[in-house]
């Protein structure tokens, strides 16, 4: 316009356009910053907020809210030979639970002989359950970054039980759902691809933050612990039954293991950030005669994929977004508490027949 009426000779005009615009270049650039300061706003309270419960999930308030949709086995009767695991563990010297204190701290222990035998048999075990399932192994790595951990939920609702390093602002793994998952962050899927099924062996690190006053005397509560875990990345509307497969996943280990189980579903007050629906397993630990959890199967609906932006297109040809669902397969901890204090007579620990080949010897 400026130019225009310079042209027609209309000097006063000119300058009086040049005037009334001279401040818009500043203007406009405070404005997007506003806007870019606001849109962060909205972000961070977003992240905040946490996934919404199933249908089939009970309001409650608490754990003691959770329903108990089944279980299997019969807890045993130990009679006189009724020692907490972590008696055993000294007696048969397979667990050093001082030397990690000494060497790293309370919550890191050592196995040794027998003890890490067992926890290796216990890892080939579960990982070859989940390959005649159908599911692709990986082994991922120990570390993470921002994106992935805010991908998968973790970040930042989970941010104070993380360990962080940070000189290279990375995060240690709470489980390999994190990387795995990630795999497909910012992924257009193939439809004909459904289920994508992956599972992974990895250690485990939480901090564990405000567990104090907690239970945590031998393999009760650790900050570094062993587990296998399946992820599957399926098409919404098989979600729901893919969800009952690995529920029924997790019975076929435990029922190998001769391990008496509860089958518990969460409440929303009791449940996970990031989940629409959360099955738990806890076994029974004899000698502590006490429930121990020891696997969560989750259904997360489009929560994680809408943070992972992974998405496929739809038969009606739209983008959509897909499930993600992932359950421990096992934690390893827990499952020698109670292998150890389940299973012990008189001449020691007997080893559960499936789990013979694995570890090479019958009894401890």
């Amino acid at each position: 316009t400026y130019t225009f009426f310079m042209r027609d000779g209309k000097r006063e005009e000119a300058e009086g356009v040049k005037s009334a615009t001279s401040g818009l270049k500043e203007k406009t650039g405070t404005l997007r910053d506003k806007m870019s300061s606001l849109e962060n706003e909205v972000h961070e309270l977003l992240s905040h907020l946490p996934n919404t419960p199933s249908d089939m999930v009970v309001a409650g308030k608490s754990a003691e809210d959770n329903e108990e949709v089944g279980s299997w086995g019969e807890k045993p009767d130990l009679g006189d030979h009724n020692k907490p695991h972590w008696d055993i563990a000294k007696e048969k010297d397979l667990i050093d639970f001082e030397l990690g204190s000494k060497v790293t701290g309370a919550g890191f222990p050592f196995y040794k002989g027998k003890g890490a035998k067992l926890q290796r048999g216990l890892i080939r075990f579960f990982l070859d359950y989940a390959d005649d399932a159908g599911y692709t192994e990986y082994i991922p790595p120990l570390m993470i970054n921002a994106e992935s951990g805010f991908g998968t939920g973790q970040l930042p609702d989970k941010e104070g039980q993380m360990y962080h390093m940070p000189v290279d602002d990375l995060y240690m793994i709470p489980t390999a759902e994190v990387p795995l998952t990630n795999i497909y962050r910012d992924t257009m899927v193939n439809a004909s691809d459904f289920p994508i099924k992956l599972c992974g062996y990895t250690p485990c690190f939480r901090r564990e933050a405000g567990s104090y006053g907690k239970d945590v005397r031998g393999l009760n509560r650790l900050h570094q612990f062993d587990k296998v875990e399946i992820v599957q990345i399926q098409h919404p509307d098989k979600s729901a039954e893919t969800l009952d497969s690995m529920v029924d996943h997790v019975k076929g280990l435990l029922e190998a293991l001769e391990l008496p189980y509860r089958i518990l579903r969460l409440c929303a007050g009791d449940m996970g950030f990031t989940a629409a629906m959360t099955y738990d397993f806890e076994v029974w630990s004899a000698a502590q005669e006490r429930w121990l959890e020891v696997s969560s199967v989750s259904n997360f609906e489009t929560f994680q994929s809408n943070r992972l932006k992974c998405r496929f297109k739809g038969a009606d040809g739209k983008n959509q977004l897909v499930h993600t669902l992932n359950g421990s397969a096992l934690a390893l901890p827990r499952i020698v508490a109670a292998l150890l204090e389940n299973h012990q007579d008189a001449d020691g620990v007997k080893m559960p027949k499936a789990l013979v080949p694995y570890v090479g010897f019958d009894r401890i």
